[in-house]
């Protein structure tokens, strides 16, 4: 249930969400994705992944094979790849936001400066709240907390809506059961 209201919450803030059982399952999606993309290691084709415990081992060498996805995430690589994918350990679903502890710069900027964000969520990472969340946080742990709700947006110019001035145009988020049980 906390799924399905993640997911509508999401959607209206205009993200894309999709649910798999499995890694390799979300793998299989998110490679055909980006080739689908059109990823490359032409300017402003690449991916740029933040260091995580998802892929590991022989799932992030197949994924390193693929032209214009790395695992090597400087600021420059980022700000020119036009894809970004980390790890979120949390989704809330009152208001469809990601939730992560970004501490280590390249979580930072993998989900800020590609042109599109994609995040990967342990399904068991979804919450109720924005207290749910607060209760598992260790303030002495976490020195940046960051907080994702939707592709980039802003209103601040004649109240028009533009989407991606400070941020990624795009955010796809993929759940995944297996990196965490359902909830």
């Amino acid at each position: 249930m906390l799924y399905e209201q993640f997911k509508v919450r999401a959607e209206a803030v205009s993200a894309e969400v999709h649910r798999f059982a499995t890694g390799d399952m979300a793998l299989e999606y998110l490679t055909g994705f980006l080739r689908n993309e059109g990823v490359s290691d032409a300017p402003h084709c690449s991916a740029v992944w933040a260091d995580g415990s998802f892929p590991a081992g022989t799932e992030r060498e197949l994924l390193g094979a693929v032209p214009g996805v790395t695992f090597d995430v400087t600021r420059e690589r980022a700000a020119q790849a036009r894809f970004g994918i980390s790890r979120m350990e949390w989704a809330l679903a009152d208001t469809g936001s990601l939730a992560q502890n970004s501490t280590a710069i390249d979580q930072r900027l993998v989900s800020s400066l590609p042109t599109i964000h994609i995040a990967l969520v342990p399904t068991s990472g979804v919450l109720p709240d924005m207290p749910a969340l607060l209760s598992r946080v260790n303030p002495k742990e976490y020195a940046y907390l960051a907080m994702i709700t939707g592709p980039s947006r802003t209103a601040d110019i004649e109240r028009v809506l533009t989407i991606g001035v400070h941020g990624p145009k795009r955010l796809v988020i993929i759940f995944v059961d297996e990196l965490g049980g359902e909830n």
